[in-house]
């Protein structure tokens, strides 16, 4: 009687299974999103804000504190800090109708370009007319055209139909740039919409017009509010645009500043305030949207 031979079931070097071992980079980029990293990304925020912390304490200092002596030295003098110059900002003629006039320009420009590329991006989206295509394709070239490029022939049209250095000329000069990105980013983000929700809202009895304000605007709102904050900004903070076209009389904020560095120089009493508040204004318009702006662009990347 044979019996069958046992074969020992043992374990080899090579069936052990052996730990990759990680390059020097990925080491190094394991390491760095450690406390480390927290702390060299805090300082480099903080520095990064050293600027903006320097305009807004020089701006709570008296002229001649500015003259002797650093922004910094408010932390050993605290009694520096004044809000005298806000005062004498608000008794300034000249800044508090700059303001004023930066917001005439910088509130239409932008709802007309958020209205205008809106209605624009849901018809080259989903409605068909002849030429779509094409249509489109000019307005994607449009982007690449530099503002320098359209100043001197946009300012002898101006003048010929005598709109040139007026509020109603840099809104148009404004809206006519912003609409080619405007059209742009909203086809796109439009164009993702699925059809057949557009679809049962058309069973359902909705034209054109309900369906876009209905269905199309609700879902758009993220895009829509990153173009409008995008805009604010771009319009607000110009000030080649506004050099040549606004009115010399009521200039934009960017404009009155400038203005205040050439005829006087010295007065960092009334600038210092003034580019502070013209800073601050786009800023709060950044915070107020910023959840819309971030669902915006995370929704750009997802698709």
């Amino acid at each position: 009687m044979t019996t069958a031979p046992t074969t020992a079931t043992s374990t080899s070097a090579e069936d052990v299974p052996v730990k990759a071992e990680r390059s020097l980079g990925a080491r190094i980029a394991a390491r760095a999103g450690g406390g480390a990293m927290r702390i060299f990304l805090v300082l480099v925020g903080l520095f990064w804000l050293m600027p903006t912390v320097g305009l807004l304490l020089s701006s709570l200092r008296g002229a001649d504190d500015i003259a002797a002596t650093g922004w910094w030295k408010v932390f050993t003098a605290p009694s520096q800090l004044t809000f005298d110059n806000y005062a004498t900002l608000l008794d300034n003629s000249t800044i508090t109708h700059s303001l004023l006039s930066t917001v005439m320009i910088t509130v239409p420009a932008t709802v007309l370009v958020v209205v205008i590329g809106s209605l624009a991006g849901y018809a080259f989206a989903w409605m068909e007319f002849p030429g779509r295509d094409w249509w489109f394709l000019v307005v994607v070239g449009l982007l690449v055209v530099p503002v320098q490029v359209a100043l001197v022939p946009v300012s002898k049209l101006f003048g010929a139909v005598g709109i040139f250095e007026t509020t109603f000329g840099v809104i148009i000069f404004h809206t006519a740039f912003g609409l080619p990105f405007a059209i742009f980013l909203l086809r796109n983000f439009f164009a993702e919409i699925p059809r057949e929700l557009l679809e049962a809202a058309r069973l359902d009895g909705a034209g054109e017009i309900r369906l876009f304000t209905r269905v199309v605007m609700p879902l758009g709102g993220p895009a829509i509010a990153s173009l409008g904050i995008f805009q604010f900004l771009w319009v607000w903070n110009d000030m080649l645009v506004a050099l040549i076209f606004a009115d010399s009389d009521s200039p934009p904020i960017t404009v009155a500043l400038q203005q205040q560095v050439r005829q006087f120089g010295n007065n960092i009493d009334v600038l210092a305030p003034g580019a502070f508040v013209s800073m601050v204004i786009p800023l709060a318009v950044f915070f107020a949207f910023q959840r819309q702006f971030v669902s915006g662009v995370m929704a750009g990347a997802v698709k």
